[in-house]
């Protein structure tokens, strides 16, 4: 088993708790804001990570350290849950449970993640029009674009949706042409 299948599969039951206790206390989306802001300062800052992730740091300091980041911050609910995974020694994997509530609260929603690579900025009236037809295509209620720039595809775009490639760009038909002539 993959290294990433074992913290998917510990990471996920406290995914699941997390969202389950926040429904019944009506709490869905202020955990996920907060979450989400746990999650840009764990991006940003390798040295916290890396103090969450080492074990020979004790509990205690991991707490207090927590606490002066957060405690003012998010809400007591979400700064329990850090608490309790500082006790039972899952702290390390906040990051993979955060990314697994996300899956998660997107499945809940009907969320559609896609992923649109891009040669040039498109604009707001580009995206709204391609989150219509996402939405259409795939029959869900949300569609989250998440836009990445890409110079190498020249020109045009490609989206990712799940396994899904949908490839429009220019690098990508020059690419199947150049297949196509090599092939006769």
């Amino acid at each position: 088993m993959s290294n990433q299948s074992f913290k998917d599969k510990i990471a996920t039951p406290y995914a699941e708790a997390l969202i389950d206790h926040a429904q019944s206390l009506n709490l869905l989306t202020e955990v996920t804001k907060d979450l989400s802001s746990i999650s840009t300062v764990l991006s940003e800052s390798r040295d916290l990570q890396i103090l969450l992730q080492n074990p020979l740091v004790n509990g205690v300091i991991k707490k207090e350290i927590l606490k002066q980041l957060f405690e003012n911050q998010v809400n007591t609910f979400v700064m329990n849950f850090l608490l309790v995974l500082v006790d039972r020694r899952r702290v390390a994997l906040l990051h993979n449970i955060i990314q697994k509530y996300f899956d998660l609260i997107c499945i809940l929603e009907s969320t559609t993640i896609a992923e649109l690579y891009s040669a040039i900025d498109i604009t707001e009236v580009q995206q709204e029009g391609l989150v219509q037809k996402i939405k259409s295509m795939t029959s869900s209620n949300q569609v989250k674009l998440v836009i990445r720039k890409d110079a190498e595809l020249i020109g045009g775009f490609v989206i990712k949706i799940g396994s899904k490639i949908i490839d429009a760009s220019l690098a990508g038909k020059l690419k199947r042409i150049s297949l196509y002539l090599n092939t006769n």
